[in-house]
C-alpha cells in the first residue's frame, strides 16, 4: 500500500475554474476516468481539510474522504465519462453523496453498485403548491404545523395509517403512484408531475426480502427520521416569473408544501441484502474494487439484476409513502381551512429522485449510448424538451427542487443542457456543509438549533425560492 504524504496528494488535483476541481488518474489505484467535483470556495476547504485529517490520522474513521470516494468510484468497471461530485458533496458509503457515475450499458464488465444508490432508495422531494399567501394564514402558523406533525407520523418506528396487507403491498410496489391512484390516495394528475410518473416499470416484489416486506408494510405514509422533514414553506424570492408561473407558483408569499423522504426500512433492506449477494458475484466474477463498500455486480448478472428489480420496488415504495403523505397533508389543509385540497389548489408542482439508478439514453465523447446512471444524493436535472420531463414543462426544462437545511431555504430550480453536457443531466440534492461530520459533533449542540427552527417538531415553518 503507497502511503503519501498530503502535499504529494494533492498534486493529483487540478483546478480548472473557480469551482471545478479535476482528479487525475493515479491519485487511487486503477482509475478508469477521471473525477471531477464542483465546489465553492468554502465547500472546498471542507474536501481538502477531509483529505488532509485523513492522512494524519491514518485513515481512522467510518468513510473515506469524498475525493477518495470519488476517485474510488472512478475505478469501477465500465464507467465512462467522469466519476462526478456535486456541490453538496461529503462522505458516505462507498459512494460519497452527492456523487454521479455512468456506466455502459453495452459494455459487459458494466457494474451496479447500492452504495451508487443508497440505502435510502428513492429518497425524494416533492413539493405542493396551494393558493394560500402568508398573510392570510400568519395566525394559523403554529396550529397549520401541528395539524401537519398530527397527521403525518414522524420518527423512527413510527407505523403508517395506511392499511396495508402482504398482497396490496406487492401490488404498490408493482404499480407504484398507480396503485394510490387507484385505492383513492392521489389524484391522477398527481403523476404527470412526478419523475418517471412515480412508477419504475421493471419492479419485481419477488426480488425483495420477506424480512424487507416486513419492514416497509407498516410504515406507508410516515416521515422517518435524520434529515426527513415536511415544511409549510413561504415563496421569498422568484427569480423567473415566467417559469414559476408555469409550476404554479404566483407571487411571493405563496404558501406551499415541501416533503422529503424515501422508502424507509424497506430500502434499507433491499440494499442490505444486495450487498451481501454482491460480495458473493464478486469473488465468483473476480471483480476487485478499491473499497470493500464499493460491493458490486455486472449489470447483466443474476445479482445485478435481482437488485435493479428490487431497487425498483424500494422506488415505487418511496413514491407511494410521499404520495400517502400528500394525502395526510391535503386532509389536514382540508381540516384546518374547512376547504377541500382541491379548492386550495394543492397540486403537486414535481417529485423528483436523489437515490436511484436509472437507465437513460446520453451523449459521451460526442456519441449516443444506454447508460446505467447512479445518483446518489443527486438530483436528474433534465433540459428543455426532454421526451421524459412533463408535457407542461417542456418548454422551461424539469423543475429541479433542492431542499434546504431544516429551517433555511429551499430551490425550485430548472434543467439545462449545461447539466446534460457535464453531468449526465444531474445536480446537486441539498444543502452544502459548513463544517466536516467530525467538525459538527466536537462544535454543535442541540439547543441553537431548536432556538432557530422555533419548532422542535414535524412542521417547520420556512422559505422558497424560485
Amino acid at each position: 500500500m503507497v502511503v503519501r504524504t498530503y502535499e504529494e496528494e494533492i498534486k493529483f488535483f487540478e483546478k480548472i475554474n473557480p469551482h471545478t476541481w479535476r482528479i487525475k488518474k493515479g491519485f487511487q489505484p486503477n482509475m478508469n476516468v477521471e473525477g471531477l467535483f464542483y465546489v465553492n470556495e468554502s465547500l472546498e476547504r471542507i474536501m481538502f481539510d477531509e483529505l488532509q485529517e485523513s492522512i494524519s490520522s491514518k485513515g481512522a474513521g467510518c468513510f473515506l474522504p469524498g475525493v477518495k470516494q470519488i476517485a474510488n468510484v472512478a475505478a469501477l468497471p465500465g464507467i465512462v465519462g467522469k466519476s462526478i461530485g456535486l456541490p453538496d458533496i461529503h462522505s458516505g458509503y462507498g459512494f460519497a453523496i452527492g456523487n454521479i457515475a455512468a456506466f455502459d450499458m453495452e459494455d459487459p464488465d458494466s457494474v451496479v453498485s447500492p452504495g451508487g444508490v443508497g440505502f435510502d432508495i428513492n429518497c425524494g422531494v416533492r413539493l405542493i403548491r396551494t393558493n394560500l399567501f402568508e398573510k392570510d394564514v400568519l395566525d394559523a402558523k403554529e396550529k397549520m404545523a401541528q395539524n401537519l406533525y398530527d397527521n403525518i407520523p414522524v420518527g423512527v418506528g413510527t407505523k403508517g395509517v395506511i392499511p396495508m396487507t402482504k398482497a396490496s403491498l406487492d401490488e404498490a410496489l408493482r404499480l407504484g403512484m398507480d396503485w394510490s391512484i387507484k385505492e383513492g390516495f392521489a389524484w391522477p394528475e398527481d403523476k404527470e408531475h412526478c419523475e418517471e410518473f412515480g412508477k419504475m416499470p421493471n419492479a419485481d416484489p419477488s426480488k425483495v426480502s420477506t424480512k424487507a416486506k416486513q419492514r416497509g408494510c407498516p410504515q406507508l405514509g410516515t416521515l422517518g427520521a435524520g434529515n426527513h422533514y415536511a415544511e409549510i414553506q413561504v415563496v421569498e424570492k422568484i427569480y423567473n416569473e415566467s417559469a414559476a408561473k408555469t409550476m404554479g407558483i404566483v407571487e411571493t408569499g405563496q404558501v406551499c408544501v415541501m416533503i422529503h423522504s424515501g422508502s424507509r426500512g424497506f430500502g434499507h433492506q433491499v440494499a442490505t441484502d444486495a450487498l451481501v449477494e454482491m460480495e458473493k458475484a464478486m469473488k465468483r466474477d473476480k471483480i476487485k474494487t478499491n473499497d470493500r463498500q464499493l460491493a458490486c455486480a455486472r449489470i447483466e448478472s443474476k445479482e445485478g439484476q435481482d437488485y435493479l428489480k428490487a431497487m425498483a420496488a424500494a422506488a415505487n415504495f418511496a413514491w407511494v409513502n410521499r404520495t400517502s403523505m400528500t394525502h395526510l397533508t391535503r386532509q389536514a389543509f382540508a381540516k384546518q381551512f374547512k376547504m377541500s385540497a382541491d379548492d386550495l389548489d394543492m397540486h403537486v408542482i414535481y417529485d423528483v429522485s436523489h437515490n436511484i439508478a436509472k437507465i437513460e439514453d446520453h451523449i459521451v465523447d460526442g456519441k449516443p449510448k444506454k447508460l446505467l446512471v447512479h445518483r446518489k444524493g443527486s438530483t436528474r436535472a433534465f433540459a428543455p424538451k426532454h421526451p421524459q420531463i412533463p408535457a407542461d414543462y417542456q418548454e422551461i426544462g424539469q423543475p429541479v427542487l433542492i431542499g434546504g437545511t431544516m429551517g433555511t431555504c429551499s430551490y425550485v430550480l430548472t434543467g439545462t443542457e449545461t447539466a446534460m453536457s457535464e453531468t449526465f443531466g444531474s445536480t446537486c440534492h441539498g444543502a452544502g456543509r459548513a463544517l466536516s461530520r467530525a467538525k459538527s459533533r466536537r462544535s454543535l449542540d442541540h439547543e441553537p438549533a431548536e432556538r432557530y427552527l422555533g419548532l422542535n417538531r414535524g412542521g417547520v415553518w420556512t422559505t422558497s425560492r424560485c
